[in-house]
């Protein structure tokens, strides 16, 4: 059997011994509508659970892409600037009743998504988060979900998040929030090792605990008020 889970339910489920023992029987379980974090991936997959990270949404009839490989007859461009576009038989038709926005989406067969990705070494797709979570950091731009994932990949990281905030040199600076015993210098050679250097944070500030929202959400104001 395949079960389709957010990565939210997967953290949930894997917290009961029950829960976690339904999930192995499972084939796959099939996880979309967010980032998959990589310590979640590592803890399900220690806990006997295939999972399988998949990228889609309901123009593209749901996942088309399965850990950054598309499905068979499904195609993936990036835009110059990185935009995600995909193309194929499981394309919608249009937004019902809205022609222009229809026409600023499906362009030349393409679905236009508002998701930036690039190509690992791998030949696989990485999806990097929204387009509208980048910062542009001295020209650059940077997509700070990118980042802040791949920190959670370090070993001394509990939990971490990545956010732009006003600069007067560099427009915004990168800063790195961080929970766990590590100095800037292995915070950005880190992140150098699988994504480009000029991604990497300018700031480090360490913290007990991520302040949350009353959701659960990381508080981001809270967060920019301490760098």
């Amino acid at each position: 059997a395949f079960l389709a889970l957010v990565p939210t339910q997967l953290a949930r489920l894997l917290e009961s011994p029950t829960e976690t023992a339904a999930l192995r029987d499972c084939h796959t379980v099939l996880l979309g509508g967010g980032p998959l974090d990589p310590a979640l991936r590592r803890r399900a997959e220690q806990a006997g659970v295939r999972v399988v990270a998949t990228y889609g949404s309901s123009e593209t009839s749901g996942g088309c892409v399965y850990d950054g490989v598309p499905l068979d007859g499904v195609a993936v461009e990036l835009d110059p600037d990185g935009r995600i576009r995909l193309g194929g038989p499981m394309l919608f038709d249009g937004y019902d009743g809205d022609t222009a926005l229809t026409g600023t989406t499906l362009v030349d067969g393409w679905f236009v998504t508002s998701d930036l990705g690039r190509w690992r070494e791998d030949g696989r797709l990485q999806v990097l988060g929204r387009a509208d979570d980048v910062v542009i950091s001295g020209g650059v731009n940077v997509p700070t979900p990118a980042v802040a994932a791949r920190l959670r990949q370090h070993p001394a990281v509990a939990a971490a998040e990545v956010l732009g905030v006003a600069d007067p040199e560099w427009g915004e600076r990168v800063v790195a929030f961080v929970v766990g015993d590590v100095s800037l210098d292995e915070v950005r050679d880190f992140t150098a090792v699988e994504l480009p250097r000029a991604w990497a944070p300018r700031q480090l500030v360490t913290l007990g605990a991520l302040p949350l929202l009353a959701n659960g959400k990381t508080d981001r104001t809270a967060l920019k008020e301490l760098a």
